[in-house]
């Protein structure tokens, strides 16, 4: 009885379909990267000859449009996450979990404005703004490449390091976390489509927490081992 009144205080699952919050963000992030490295060159010193081509604009645009949805959806990813660890958060490792993913969204967000910013200020094309161009397209590649991927990397870390801790993810999933994170971190400034590497993993955690649904049913609770639930009988504290 215990046990069943202890289970049946404890919150349930999202439906199934919040977990498919990280194949929309991967897929979001993963056009709208593309998109941009098709039309922007990675070197951040290049003199913006591509502002002024109507396709290269054109892609740009629509991926600059994509990346609000791709942000609200990496937060539901991480809603799904915490979901899923439950009583097992533990407050030092959350903080980095919340602070990294918030301040990758952030940065996110941030190097979009300023892409946007560019691509509205030179709509016919540089003349004589050549040096605010080349100010906004360092500012727009630091705060994307420099901060948020390197945020990411560290969201990576410490979602593996949970995982590893909490056993919420397979052993693999977190070692390939480490493993992905470690690449991020450290080539990101060398190679721009590494950042790829990210969006790849959020879809394979995805994955992974979706088929686990499947497989102990829609209605499991969050996970909570037996050792965390009470053994003594709950008694009635009121007064008669």
């Amino acid at each position: 009885m215990s046990d069943a009144r202890a289970r049946s205080q404890l919150p349930s699952s999202p439906p199934r379909i919040v977990a498919v919050s990280g194949f929309v963000f991967s897929a979001l992030f993963v056009v709208s990267l593309v998109l941009i490295r098709l039309a922007v060159p990675a070197n951040p010193a290049e003199p913006g000859e591509w502002i002024g081509n109507p396709t290269y604009r054109f892609r740009v645009g629509v991926a600059l449009n994509l990346v609000p949805f791709t942000g609200i959806s990496f937060l539901w990813f991480m809603a799904v996450l915490r979901n899923r660890i439950g009583l097992l958060e533990d407050r030092f490792f959350a903080t980095v979990f919340l602070g990294s993913g918030l301040l990758f969204v952030a940065m996110l967000f941030a190097a979009v404005s300023v892409a946007r910013g560019l691509l509205d200020t030179f709509a016919s094309g540089i003349s004589n703004g050549g040096e605010t161009y080349r100010v906004g397209r360092a500012m727009a590649y630091a705060l994307m490449n420099t901060f948020g991927m390197r945020m990411a990397a560290v969201f990576m870390f410490v979602t593996s390091t949970i995982g590893l801790r909490t056993a919420v993810l397979a052993r693999w999933v977190s070692l390939s976390g480490f493993a992905c994170g470690l690449l991020l971190l450290l080539a990101i400034t060398d190679f721009a489509w590494i950042a790829l590497i990210f969006p790849a993993w959020v879809l394979l955690v995805s994955a992974y927490i979706l088929v686990s649904d499947f497989k102990h049913g829609s209605s499991a609770p969050a996970f909570v081992p037996q050792s965390l639930l009470p053994n003594e009988p709950v008694t009635d504290c009121q007064p008669k």
